[in-house]
C-alpha cells in the first residue's frame, strides 16, 4: 500500500481512525523497547545463577559471590545482593531479607515498566474505533434522512462500510497488544518467580563447615 492509498484510508475512517494509526505506532515501538530492555535485563538468563547457587549451596560461597559480581541480569543482580547481604556483618537476618526484597521490588519495577501503557492501548483502542463506527454511521444516517426519498441504498452502505473501518482497526490494534502484553508479564513473572526462589535458597542454606586444620607437629 503507498502512501496515497494509506492516507485515503485513514481520511475515510475520520479522525479515529487516525488515533488507532498513532496507537497502532506506539504498540509497536512499546514492544520492540520492552524486548530489547528485557533482553538487556536478562529475562531469559538463569544457567549462570543457577551455577552459583549450586556453589553457595555446596558451601563455596566466596566462588558463588565471584561468578555473579558484574553480570547485570534480574537473576544475578538479585542472587549477588542476596548473597552479599546474608555475609553482611553489619545486618541482621531480618534486616538481609528485607534489603534484598527491595532490591528485587525495584529490578521488577524496571522489567514491567511500560506494561501499563499496553493495558491501556489494549482496552482504549477498540473503543475508540466503536466511537468512530457510531459517528459514521450517525453521518450516513444523517446523509439518508436529507436525501429523502432519492435516497441511494448504494451511498448508504458505502457510509456504514467506511464507518466500520475504525472498529475492525480498533480490533487490530488490540490483539497484538494484548498478546504482547500478556507474553511480557508471563516473562517477568517467570523472572519474578525464580528471584525468590534463589532469595530462599540463599538465606535457607546451611552454613559452611568449618575446614579443620590438622597440626602435625
Amino acid at each position: 500500500m503507498g502512501m496515497t492509498e494509506l492516507f485515503s484510508f485513514l481520511e475515510r475512517g475520520g479522525a479515529a481512525l487516525w488515533v488507532i494509526a498513532l496507537l497502532s505506532v506506539l504498540t509497536l515501538a512499546i514492544i520492540l523497547w520492552k524486548s530489547w530492555r528485557l533482553w538487556r535485563l536478562g529475562a531469559w538468563a538463569g544457567a549462570r545463577t543457577e551455577a552459583a547457587l549450586g556453589d553457595w549451596c555446596n558451601g563455596r560461597r566466596d566462588k558463588a559471590v565471584n561468578a555473579l559480581s558484574g553480570l547485570r541480569s534480574l537473576r544475578a543482580m538479585l542472587a549477588h545482593t542476596a548473597m552479599c547481604n546474608h555475609q553482611s556483618e553489619h545486618l541482621s537476618d531480618a534486616k538481609a531479607r528485607e534489603e534484598t526484597t527491595r532490591v528485587a521490588k525495584s529490578l521488577l519495577r524496571d522489567a514491567r515498566a511500560g506494561l501499563r501503557a499496553l493495558e491501556l492501548i489494549a482496552t482504549i483502542a477498540p473503543l475508540v474505533g466503536l466511537l468512530g463506527t457510531v459517528l459514521g454511521m450517525i453521518s450516513a444516517f444523517q446523509a439518508l434522512q436529507t436525501s429523502g426519498n432519492q435516497a441511494d441504498p448504494s451511498v448508504l452502505a458505502g457510509g456504514i462500510w467506511e464507518a466500520l473501518l475504525t472498529t475492525a482497526a480498533g480490533m487490530a490494534v488490540a490483539i497484538p497488544a494484548s498478546m504482547a502484553l500478556t507474553w511480557i508479564e508471563s516473562v517477568t513473572d517467570r523472572a519474578q518467580a525464580d528471584m525468590e526462589d534463589a532469595a530462599t535458597r540463599i538465606f535457607t542454606a546451611p552454613e559452611p563447615t568449618p575446614t579443620l586444620k590438622v597440626n602435625h607437629g
